[in-house]
């Protein structure tokens, strides 16, 4: 199944693959509680944001991406998470494949989080 999606910044259509990065970077981007009408929309990623850059923190982070993308996106099933932190950015790289498709895998880079200097 093919579909066309629109683009939440230009209003321009975009493809279905287009469309599923887009809603995971709104779910994982969206904090648990700040959507009027929808308050379990979204992830915990921003309570995690300041805690201390440690594998423990790391498994929490990826825990709270399968979790939320587990919940609010049925379109794809996850296969496996990784998370790049550096000085700059937050970034979640997800690989898996798609539910709609079944033979489709995907992967998928998404910028969670800017740090400000």
């Amino acid at each position: 199944m093919s579909y066309i999606g629109m683009n939440c910044k230009s209003g321009r259509t975009i493809t279905d693959m287009d469309h599923i990065n887009q809603s995971i970077k709104d779910i994982l981007t969206t904090p648990v509680g700040s959507r009027i009408e929808r308050r379990n929309y979204g992830s915990l990623l921003f309570l995690l944001l300041d805690h201390p850059n440690t594998e423990a923190t790391r498994l929490k982070v990826i825990s709270a991406t399968i979790m939320a993308l587990s919940q609010w996106e049925p379109r794809i099933k996850i296969d496996a998470v990784d998370i790049f932190n550096d000085k700059e950015k937050l970034t979640v790289h997800i690989v898996g494949s798609r539910t709609d498709k079944p033979n489709e895998s995907f992967s998928s880079e998404i910028e969670v989080a800017t740090w400000q200097h």
